[in-house]
């Protein structure tokens, strides 16, 4: 072997560990990375978010209970007490008024997440198809703001309030 090619042995070898340091402490740092377990959380927050907000927006007349115990589940808090304690007046009124709803969030952001703390804000688009008993289907679309807690069961809504829609100019 030439001394030529020995040097360049040594050099590609070198540049081949330099180039594994780097990329190992650039990973490291990475992995240890506060940032990103902030965004996992982040991430998590917004479709559990999401999924409670489409869960409260959605409702079978023909298995009202089921709905209902489903709407205490995503919720917590206010909300939740407001929910248990009018329980059995929405079960008469959901089920005379003979309308299922199936809500689907299309849209959705965290307006805050305060991760230590637990809590988080939300905004979202709701399409809701509603079913009048025996009748078509049709579709009305709302917009919510809600907050979020995290609890031992996961993150619920405490607080769920109707965005008003703006008049449009003529």
């Amino acid at each position: 072997m030439s001394t030529r090619t020995k040097v360049l042995s040594w050099v590609a070898l070198a540049a081949a560990v330099l180039f594994c340091a780097v990329s190992g402490t650039v990973y490291w740092r990475a992995h240890d990375d506060s940032s990103l377990s902030y965004a996992a959380s982040r991430d998590a927050t917004l479709a559990a978010g999401r999924e409670r907000v489409a869960e409260l927006n959605t409702l079978d007349v023909r298995n009202t209970d089921s709905g209902l115990r489903r709407w205490l589940d995503a919720s917590s808090g206010a909300l939740h007490d407001k929910l248990a304690s009018t329980r059995a007046t929405d079960r008469t009124t959901l089920t005379k008024a003979g309308t299922s709803a199936r809500g689907t969030v299309t849209d959705a952001a965290l307006t805050a997440l305060d991760d230590r703390a637990g809590t988080a804000a939300l905004i979202a688009t709701v399409k809701v198809a509603i079913t009048p008993r025996g009748g078509t289907a049709t579709t009305d679309r709302k917009r919510f703001t809600a907050t979020l807690a995290r609890t031992a069961d996961g993150w619920k809504v405490t607080a769920l309030s109707a965005v008003p829609v703006g008049k449009e100019a003529a």
